[in-house]
């Protein structure tokens, strides 16, 4: 799964106003930024497959390091606790620590029978991506869903706010059509490389999360992460527990 995982990245922010997008994005595909650096050292293996399923000509034999789930357990609890060490929330350490975690789940609805609960434990897979259009169907609406999270939780500051947020949508879903419709890799360190590429936009969600603030109706009248309360177009929110606190 691809654009699937960048839904959650987007509907995550809902749930902690303060994580930079970057910074949910990067949870969301943390293991795949990992697994190409296994690949390419040794440690994890993919071969080339065309027709291996109708979505991806990759199989993938062995990635227990980043792929299993006890893997994204551990990988979760670490982002999550460098995450509480450098941001100091508890409530966006747990988010970012699930984002990760969820990435596991959504490659289990979509690969074969090859995601592996611990290395050397069963693997598992509901295959999703034997079928192309049911595949387009449940990313394409999870993507859906998960920006809208996002759009009714934050508002743009400005042009780089708005236009960089659909800069980075277009890139995804270039990225999204490239990998489904273009040739396969030529080799498996060029397919290492080309997903770890596809896998990088957490860089190009910056200018999304520093042109960004959130939303009014999230705060529910009280104090922002960063401390307003209000912001232009809110109407008359309750504002009584705001007295002293700025606008933003």
């Amino acid at each position: 799964m691809f654009l699937g995982h960048y839904g959650v990245g987007f509907a995550a922010k809902r749930f902690a106003p303060s994580a930079s997008l970057g910074t949910l994005l990067l949870a969301a595909q943390l293991v795949d930024l990992i697994w190409p650096i296994l690949v390419l050292a040794g440690l994890e293996v993919v071969r080339i497959d065309p027709g291996n399923t109708a979505v991806t000509p990759l199989d993938f034999v062995s990635y227990p390091w980043t792929h299993s789930l006890a893997a994204g357990l551990v990988w979760g609890l670490l982002l999550a606790i460098l995450y509480l060490v450098f941001r100091g929330s508890l409530r966006g350490a747990v988010v970012v620590a699930l984002a990760v975690v969820s990435h596991w789940v959504l490659d289990w609805i979509s690969h074969r029978p090859d995601m592996p609960l611990y290395p050397g434990g069963p693997k598992l897979g509901l295959g999703l991506w034997q079928s192309l259009s049911a595949t387009l169907v449940v990313e394409l609406s999870i993507f859906a869903v998960g920006l809208g999270f996002y759009l009714t939780t934050t508002r743009p500051l400005d042009r780089t706010g708005r236009w960089g947020l659909a800069a980075l949508v277009a890139f995804l879903l270039a990225g999204y059509g490239g990998a489904l419709f273009g040739p396969p890799p030529p080799s498996v360190p060029a397919g290492g490389w080309r997903r770890w590429w596809r896998s990088c936009s957490p860089a190009t969600a910056a200018p999304c999360s520093a042109r960004r603030r959130p939303a009014c109706p999230l705060w529910r009248g009280s104090a922002s992460p960063a401390g307003c309360c209000r912001s232009p177009g809110c109407g008359s929110t309750a504002t009584a527990r705001c007295a002293g606190r700025p606008a933003c």
